[in-house]
């Protein structure tokens, strides 16, 4: 039996969705991992834009800090214990134009080498009946340990750049157990609702 679980926006102010379940799943494009029904979110300024695009941009890897999210606070998405809390990896480049391409012709090599060079620095609640993961926070930011309740809105690290991520943003997908090796995707609504590919979540 399916389940969908309901959960809050693990943020405040503007953050644009990528990568939506409701526009094709699987929404990464593959089943690996538990990744079929994930969802991203890309902190964004009042304009809804992320860092400036220049020329440089096309040729050349850019700073994480050079973008508005990154460091913003990641909170809980809802009441729960954490599970697992790993915060060893630093911060890469963003890459954008060329840079990206050549980044993407690495993917592969991060899938050999499993779940912490994807999801990078991360947090997993046991939350209801699925675990949710929140992926590629900033090293050094996570407030959190397993074993420690939580409760949605709670601070639980900051927005980065870490494992399979291009530019600073939050990765979010639910899991119906702690190994995504084994587990299956969970579906997720967030305040009663699963947002679409460019739209802007303004979360207060």
């Amino acid at each position: 039996m399916s389940i969908t679980i309901g959960l809050d926006y693990p943020f405040t102010g503007r953050w644009m969705t990528q990568n939506s379940p409701a526009d094709r799943v699987p929404s990464h494009g593959t089943q690996l991992f538990a990744t079929a029904l994930a969802i991203d979110f890309v902190p964004v300024d009042v304009d809804g834009r992320t860092a400036p695009f220049t020329v440089g941009s096309l040729v050349r890897p850019e700073p994480p800090e050079r973008f508005p999210g990154f460091g913003r606070p990641i909170l809980a998405p809802a009441d729960g214990v954490v599970v697992a809390a790993f915060d060893a990896v630093a911060d890469h480049a963003a890459y954008r134009g060329l840079p990206s391409l050549r980044y993407a012709m690495t993917q592969r090599r991060r899938i050999a080498e499993g779940w912490p060079a994807l999801a990078g620095n991360h947090v997993m609640i046991g939350c209801e009946a699925a675990i949710v993961a929140l992926c590629h926070l900033r090293q050094g930011s996570i407030r959190v340990s397993p074993g420690q309740r939580v409760h949605a809105g709670e601070r639980i690290g900051e927005c980065g750049n870490t494992g399979n991520s291009t530019e600073p943003h939050v990765h979010i997908q639910a899991m119906d157990g702690p190994d995504p090796r084994l587990a299956r995707p969970v579906a997720m609504t967030f305040r009663g609702s699963l947002p679409r590919n460019g739209e802007i979540i303004d979360a207060g």
